[in-house]
């Protein structure tokens, strides 16, 4: 493990086109700091970062060691895969993050941090979480809505048998299409927000081209 400290004024736009001609991604996996209450989710964690790591796709996430976020790194290592963190100071200090990581970065606060995973980032996988995950998860939408970067964001809509019966991120997609259908948003940007019901399909789907730049205005 390395550790170090990233520059709070990441430029967003250098990301997306660095991946390489192999395949091979620096997969993005935002999720919860809890486990949730059905063990489904830990068990759907885990399988996504095996598969990332038989893919040979390095994970970048927020650096914890707890909930899905451990999960998902602790899989990665264990199948001999990689796995760098962007950790704040503040969590740091609560000892949270993870200490067994291929690289880590400690930085100021949440704004560089999700800053710096942008950067390093060339896609997103969006599993199970609370007002975290949903965060990171839109500001890249909104950013490839804007042309500052151009990556997959992956929601793994695992279902659960919870709530309305459908998946975990069901009422998102049901809000996100309530705005296309109000006028709020153009039917290509609704579809930046993709959708997979298996770790591998999560994988595939995040290892794929991003869809064409659409203006937000104009057209």
């Amino acid at each position: 493990m390395t550790s170090g400290d990233a520059t709070q004024d990441s430029d967003p736009s250098a990301n997306g086109a660095g991946a390489a001609a192999s395949g091979q991604r620096r997969i993005a996996v935002f999720c919860g700091s809890r486990s949730g209450i059905d063990e489904r989710f830990r068990h759907v964690a885990v399988e996504v970062g095996q598969a990332m790591a038989r893919g040979g796709h390095e994970r970048v996430y927020g650096g914890g060691d707890v909930g899905l976020m451990g999960a998902v790194a602790g899989a990665v290592l264990e199948a001999g895969g990689a796995a760098t963190g962007v950790i704040t100071q503040q969590l740091w200090d609560l000892e949270v993050g993870h200490r067994g990581l291929t690289n880590l970065e400690v930085v100021e606060d949440m704004h560089a941090r999700k800053a710096r995973m942008a950067e390093l980032a060339d896609a997103v996988i969006v599993l199970p979480g609370g007002f975290g995950t949903y965060d990171e998860a839109f500001e890249i939408l909104t950013w490839n809505q804007l042309g500052l970067v151009a990556m997959p964001v992956v929601f793994l809509d695992l279902v659960t048998g919870a709530g309305n019966g459908g998946g975990f991120y069901a009422p998102i997609f049901e809000m996100i299409a309530s705005a296309v259908a109000a006028g709020f948003m153009k039917p290509d940007h609704g579809e930046l927000a993709l959708r997979a019901s298996s770790a591998a399909e999560a994988v595939e789907v995040a290892a794929a081209p991003a869809a064409a730049f659409t203006p937000k205005w104009g057209g």
